[in-house]
Formats: C-alpha cells, structure tokens, sequence
C-alpha cells in the first residue's frame, strides 16, 4: 500500500474527534485534527492534506467560511482538497450554497461511521 493518505478533521467537539479519527485510523488514514478555523488554515498551509472534514459549527472560523477561504488560495493543491462537510443542522443550508462555498460532499451528524467511511474513500483515492 502507498503512503496513507492524510484527512484533516475540523471538529470542536473532542468527543466526535476522537471517534471519527478511530474510525478513520483503522481503514489506515493518518489523521489531523483542528479545533478551530484558524487551525485548519494552519494546518492545510503547512501539511498535504488529502481531504477535510469539515464541521461547519466550529469556531474562529466556521466550515463554509474556512471553506470559501480554501478555495481561494493561489495554491491549488490547497484550493482543490476534497472538503466534507459534517454538521448537526445541515437545515440552515441549501445544497447550493454547499455547491457555492466549494463543499464536495456533507454527512449530517449524528455520523453514520460506514456512510463517512465511504465517503472519504471516495474522495481519497
């Protein structure tokens, strides 16, 4: 097998992070995690990151706003990372406006493990 690929996980929430990133351990992912929006920003800047997922509740910077800045940036391994959304009330947004921020995919939370797993092998080849 290649090198593992590396997902950024974008959660507040130590609970969710520690369960998804065990998750996602064992299909073999190296994972990253970021507390806030401005981490994210960090962490894309400074590591490859193959995909994130993206609570859209977290702080600093919120999902779509971190998002919207991701697609911007002038690098385009950075612009082009698959992003995931992840969120408790996916009802406050259109799939259009997840469309228009840049977001590849969302999974609403409660998170069903086999659905996220799936999902990111579909954006992590």
């Amino acid at each position: 097998m290649a090198d593992s690929k590396t997902i950024l996980i974008a959660e507040d929430s130590s609970v969710i992070l520690n369960l998804t990133k065990k998750i996602l351990e064992l299909q073999n992912y190296k994972v990253l995690s970021a507390k806030n929006g401005g981490e994210v920003i960090k962490k894309i800047n400074e590591e490859k990151i193959d995909a994130i997922l993206m609570d859209l509740n977290i702080p600093v910077k919120d999902g779509m706003e971190c998002t919207k800045e991701i697609r911007t940036s002038s690098n385009p391994e950075i612009a082009n990372i698959p992003i995931i959304a992840v969120t408790g009330n996916a009802n406050n947004y259109t799939l259009e406006e997840f469309k228009q921020a840049g977001i590849n995919a969302y999974l609403p939370k409660p998170l069903d493990f086999d659905m996220l797993v799936q999902t990111v092998k579909e954006y992590v080849k």
